[in-house]
This record gives C-alpha cells, sequence and structure tokens, in this order.
C-alpha cells in the first residue's frame, strides 16, 4: 500500500504570486508532472495542510484540480496558512475531509491542529478524544493492526532556534496519548519545510519537506535553504513497517529571496 505526502504548496488565488521569491504554483505543478511520470502510483494521497497561502478560493480549487489529474483519491487538513471554512465550502467531486480511513490493516487517522490567526497548533480536546477513540477502535477491530497518523504542526521540536514556538503547543500531551496505544506506528507531518525521520519516545516522526521553499536548519534566525522541492513516498507493509522516502524535483532553477527574515 503506497501513500503519497505532499505539503507546504502555500498556492495563491493568483497563479503569477511568488512567496519569498519562489512562485509556488510553477514548482506545484512540477511536482505533480514529477509524480504522474514516476513508474510508481499511489493508492491515495494526503496533504497536510498549508495548501494554500492566502487562504483563497482559487488557490483551494487550483490544488484540486491538479491533484485530480493522478487519479488518485486525496485527502487534506488545513494548515496555519489555510482556512479551514473556505476549504470544506467549495463544491468538489469528493470531501477530501474524512477524518480516518482505512487502507489494509491500517487506519489512516487525519488531524486538524490549525489555530486562527496563529502560526502555532494547537490540538483541541475535541481532536484529541476523536484520536483516543480512533486507537481504541483499532484495538478493537481484528482487521486492523496499525496506524498512521498525520497532522500540520510539528509534534516534536524542529531543528532551528526559530522554531522553538511554532510548533504543538500540546504536543506532550498528544505524545502522552500516544504512548497509551501500541498500533502507532509513525506520525507524519510537514509545517518546517524540511526532511526529517526520527525515533522519538518509541514512536517515529517523519517530517516532508515543502513543494517550494525549504527552511534552512541548525540556524538561530529564520534562513531559507537552496534544496529542491519535494514530495515523500510512504510504503505500508502488511506486518507494521514503513518504508519512505523523498523525491526532489531534478533540473529546477532555485529562485528565492535568501535576504528574507520571516513570511
Amino acid at each position: 500500500m503506497r501513500i503519497l505526502q505532499i505539503t507546504d504548496t502555500h498556492l495563491f488565488g493568483n497563479s503569477e504570486q511568488a512567496l519569498l521569491g519562489m512562485n509556488t504554483s510553477v514548482s506545484f505543478e512540477r511536482i505533480i508532472s514529477d509524480i504522474a511520470n514516476d513508474s510508481l502510483s499511489a493508492d491515495l494521497i494526503v496533504a497536510t495542510g498549508d495548501i494554500a497561502q492566502d487562504a483563497s478560493e482559487q488557490a483551494y480549487l487550483h490544488f484540486d484540480a491538479a491533484v485530480r489529474k493522478l487519479s488518485c483519491p486525496y485527502y487534506w487538513i488545513p494548515g496555519n496558512h489555510d482556512d479551514r471554512e473556505v476549504m470544506t465550502s467549495l463544491a468538489l467531486a469528493d470531501n477530501p475531509f474524512v477524518g480516518d480511513a482505512a487502507l489494509g490493516n491500517w487506519l489512516l487517522i487525519m488531524l486538524d491542529t490549525s489555530v486562527r490567526g496563529s502560526v502555532h497548533g494547537l490540538l483541541p480536546e475535541s481532536e484529541l478524544q476523536r484520536l483516543a477513540q480512533l486507537l481504541e477502535s483499532v484495538e478493537r477491530n481484528k482487521s486492523l493492526q496499525h496506524s498512521l497518523i498525520f497532522l500540520h504542526h510539528n509534534p516534536i521540536q524542529g531543528n532551528a532556534g526559530w522554531m522553538s514556538d511554532i510548533g504543538l503547543h500540546n504536543a506532550d500531551e498528544f505524545r502522552e496519548l500516544l504512548a497509551r496505544y501500541s498500533s502507532v506506528r509513525a506520525v507524519v507531518y510537514g509545517h518546517i519545510h524540511q526532511e526529517l525521520d526520527a525515533v522519538y519516545d518509541g514512536i517515529r516522526y517523519i517530517c516532508t519537506p515543502s513543494t517550494c521553499i525549504q527552511f534552512k536548519p541548525g540556524v538561530e534566525d529564520f534562513a531559507l535553504d537552496r534544496k529542491n522541492p519535494a514530495y515523500r513516498w510512504l510504503e505500508l507493509q502488511d506486518n507494521g513497517e514503513i518504508n519512505t522516502w523523498v523525491h526532489r524535483l531534478e533540473n529546477f532553477k532555485i529562485q528565492i529571496d535568501e535576504r528574507a527574515a520571516g513570511y
């Protein structure tokens, strides 16, 4: 079973607009073309937030139209730049806000960590309760054995000083909840525009680069990296193992404002 993760596309209603020097529509369309030409096929696409930079209806419609070219179902969750009300108001052929989905003997759980008007994330009590109920359902359901959790905000500390306050603010509570359930195999997220894969308290945490700009690791102040736009493949095995890798665009000309102090 193969999943594609796309994250932090930061699309604008006006496809000519750029984010810190990069035209996000151009990079996103290159990503879609790259996926379409890949010899691998996906069972499902999960978009983990910051679909739009300006939260405009046209940006979400652009995303939907582009992803549908891949002839694969997709789910999305909002990030800090998104507006869930706008996303849910769209007249789309299918509802990308499913919340959870079974794929073989895996349960995929999509969480909304967005906080209106804030960069940081938070899981409200309703989402924590839903998460607990779903994880409990895996333990009761003999056809399910493994769970994979998707969210936008980083639930473990980022690797740059300026990221200290932009992640999931109740991450401790989230991780304590996960520790009570043996089915959790990994947590997959975006937000900090980097490639990361680490084990924390026995659970794997996987972060995926953006389809546009990337953030430089190991720095104190905000800085852009010159790595190419990317997406992630996740192969889920029946035994609970996850094979995953990041695919970056090749022959892509990076155009970014390296003097930028934030966005």
